[in-house]
């Protein structure tokens, strides 16, 4: 074992006692009061850590908040990002409280995506604190809190401070194997609304436009832009339409989540979902882009810098991708050096049966140190 991983070792219990709390802080991204409680005490966190704070308030989401070590200092910053904000609704945890079985896993909603992400790398900048290693440069932490439906309320924020950064650290979970994520396609999601006109589904259906006829033609024609063999995906996710079984119905609202691997492909595929026309005479076709994130490109030069300082240290790396996004793609986009998956390892991201594993808590926070200091 690596002298910066068996320091970090020693932290293990801390480091799960403070997740402890953190999972049992529930955050979903639409309740801003209970993010703010997770914004709170983060803010309360990176003060005890000796940063300078900035609460970035937000109306419609939690409030983000940024923590500064060295600010005056020379040299462009590392910039750790992280999301507070979980998919899981306040009372998931009275459903599934936080435990931890024999084989090392340790359970609760929002574990591994990613509060886990918060403890690894908070632990880090406190042990390189600690042991007198922090280096003489910017080190900013961003906590944002709308990262599950889309950052739309901290994108700019990310960005802005991605083009004042020489590196980005992303605390989300690595891949299955543990492996650091260097890529990542590119998501986006959209609505197709769908106004037809109702009619008596008896007396007159030859009055009516049917939505639903619409939209089954829509689908069929939307379905054949998938281009799974090089990474493009067109999923229609979710459906409403209809109201009574004897009238035509009137609309359809519909979401659909795309996929690409290259700016390129994103883009030739956007502009055939926006290009839509009705099939039946009569019909309204619209289509709303709701979010996007751009693909995240692998940059080998940023793994091997990481890989050959995981390496002094006495750790060892692998690199792979994924086809989820993360606010890494944001910075990836403007060219900045981005690593994702520096977050807890585990699986059951989204499920009930979400888990860290407990031993690659202190693993990844070595790393997360050994690459603030030396890079």
């Amino acid at each position: 074992m690596s002298e910066l991983k068996a320091f970090f070792e020693t932290k293990q219990q801390t480091m799960i006692d403070l997740l402890t709390e953190l999972v049992e802080i529930e955050s979903p991204s639409k309740d801003k009061s209970a993010v703010d409680k997770m914004s709170q005490r983060v803010a309360t966190l990176f003060d005890n850590a000796g940063a300078s704070v900035e609460i970035h308030a937000r109306d419609e989401v939690g409030d983000i908040v940024l923590g500064k070590w060295n600010a005056e200092a020379d040299g462009k910053p590392i910039l750790i990002l992280s999301h507070m904000d979980t998919v899981w609704d306040v009372g998931a945890v009275a459903e599934r409280p936080v435990r931890i079985e024999d084989d090392g896993r340790m359970y609760g909603p929002g574990a591994v995506d990613m509060k886990g992400g918060i403890v690894i790398a908070l632990t880090a900048i406190q042990g390189l604190i600690e042991r007198d290693e922090l280096p003489d440069r910017p080190i900013w932490y961003l906590a944002t809190s709308d990262e599950e439906i889309g950052s739309k309320h901290s994108k700019s924020l990310i960005e802005e401070l991605a083009q004042q950064s020489a590196l980005v650290l992303v605390t989300e979970p690595p891949t299955g194997d543990g492996s650091l994520k260097t890529w990542r396609k590119g998501t986006a999601s959209y609505t197709l609304n769908i106004t037809g006109k109702s009619a008596h589904a008896g007396n007159e259906p030859e009055q009516g436009i049917n939505a639903i006829i619409e939209f089954a033609q829509q689908a069929m024609e939307l379905n054949q832009l998938n281009d799974l063999k090089y990474g493009t995906s067109v999923s229609v996710t979710v459906v409403n339409g209809g109201g009574a079984t004897n009238v035509i119905p009137d609309s359809v609202t519909a979401r659909l989540d795309v996929r690409a691997m290259s700016v390129q492909a994103y883009e030739k595929v956007h502009k055939q979902l926006m290009d839509r026309m009705p099939f039946m005479p009569g019909a309204q076709v619209e289509m709303v882009r709701n979010h996007y994130r751009p693909p995240m490109k692998r940059d080998g030069e940023v793994f091997t810098k990481a890989q050959q300082i995981a390496k002094t240290a006495g750790i060892t790396i692998r690199e792979d991708g994924a086809g989820g996004g993360s606010d890494g793609n944001f910075t990836a986009a403007l060219g900045i050096p981005t690593l994702d998956g520096m977050g807890a390892e585990g699986a059951g991201l989204h499920a009930p049966h979400e888990h860290i594993l407990i031993s690659s808590l202190a693993k990844k926070s070595a790393l997360m140190a050994a690459i603030i200091r030396d890079w």
